[in-house]
């Protein structure tokens, strides 16, 4: 064999039962030259390696970790084919279209990614890429959505395309979305100052968050991968601010004190409700027509769950005459968002 020759081998690991198993492998394989790939079966206590590297050599770094490695099988694979890897991740974390556009903006330079399926019910993300697996993973896990490799199978020819890009219809409908939030944000955030509810002035940021995810939705259509990229960074940057401005306002009121208005409260929590219910109606029409929609009909589902949140803030605002419903429903939406801005700005 040629030493350029590419190899898929398969290894019985008897003893490769958790995450810490399959990080010691990773260590030990890491400095081996040539490893491309490295596939973990954890129910099945197997390890797929795609390497140039001599089978001996890696098994001679496996051997050490008392694992009991066993070679069961190795071949040759040919690099003149045509083929692609078809990887399956299990997301835990990844729930709403932010996380989605996260994971499309992390993976779009990766050369050779042709397709991107998400399984938002199930957390599961479906690539079909002619990139080593590793690299691809090595995208994912810095976003913090807790990434794992579930399979990965050789797959021949290029039947799988990337997504086709949203059709006018559901253009139109992004541009309606987005329109509904960024006005929303605007409001909230101006009513929330005057409500003295910090409440309102977090899930105004909220609004602010579902409004960057239509815009980048619809900006990155067409653009350059280091243009989209700095274009989300932005939007991270300034929801960075807006969180930690939010943040700072409850510890404020904390310290000095505050008087929120429950009238107003209730009042603008239910206006929000009403807008993203109206959203949440727009979405069903669409939610079956890509995941995009979907993902998107369960985020607007989400924020309805966060506003009616802030009218039960405003309903115990006035019933206690505590401040404090406010300023524990404002730190938790806060939060979120925060945690929220810092994903975005974990791209690369």
């Amino acid at each position: 064999m040629s030493a350029t020759t590419k190899f898929e081998s398969t290894f019985a690991v008897p003893k490769m039962d958790c995450p810490s198993e399959e990080n010691m492998i990773k260590m030990a394989l890491q400095s081996v030259e040539g490893v491309q790939s490295l596939t973990f079966d954890l129910p099945g206590r197997k390890l797929v390696a795609v390497h140039r590297a001599p089978v001996a050599e890696v098994l001679q770094r496996l051997e050490p970790l008392g694992l009991g490695a066993k070679l069961v099988h190795s071949a040759a694979v040919d690099d003149s084919a045509a083929g692609s890897f078809k990887s399956t991740f299990h997301v835990p974390k990844m729930d709403c279209p932010s996380e989605e556009n996260m994971i499309k903006l992390a993976l779009q330079d990766v050369p050779g990614v042709k397709s991107l399926s998400f399984d938002l019910a199930n957390r599961k993300l479906t690539a079909v890429h002619g990139a080593p697996v590793a690299q691809v993973l090595q995208r994912l896990e810095p976003l913090g959505l807790g990434a794992k490799l579930l399979e990965s199978d050789a797959v021949m020819g290029d039947d799988d395309e990337i997504d086709p890009p949203d059709n006018a219809a559901e253009a139109r409908l992004l541009w309606i979305l987005l329109s509904i939030n960024a006005a929303m944000f605007v409001i909230e955030i101006v009513m929330g100052f005057i409500a003295q509810s910090t409440g309102l002035i977090a899930d105004s940021l909220d609004m602010f968050a579902d409004a960057a995810v239509y815009g980048l939705s619809l900006f990155a259509v067409g653009r350059a991968a280091a243009l989209k990229t700095r274009a989300a960074h932005t939007a991270g940057w300034l929801q960075l601010a807006l969180a930690l401005m939010a943040l700072s306002e409850i510890v404020r009121r904390f310290i000095a004190g505050s008087e929120p208005v429950s009238g107003l409260m209730m009042g603008m929590g239910l206006v929000a409700l009403i807008a993203n219910v109206i959203c949440l109606v727009l979405i069903s029409k669409k939610r079956d027509a890509g995941a995009h929609m979907k993902a998107s009909y369960i985020f607007s589902a989400n924020d309805v769950i966060a506003n009616a949140g802030v009218i039960l803030a405003g309903f115990l605002v006035a019933m206690t005459g505590s401040n404090y419903p406010d300023l524990v429903i404002g730190t938790v939406v806060g939060l979120i968002v925060l945690n929220g801005a810092r994903r975005i700005l974990s791209l690369k």
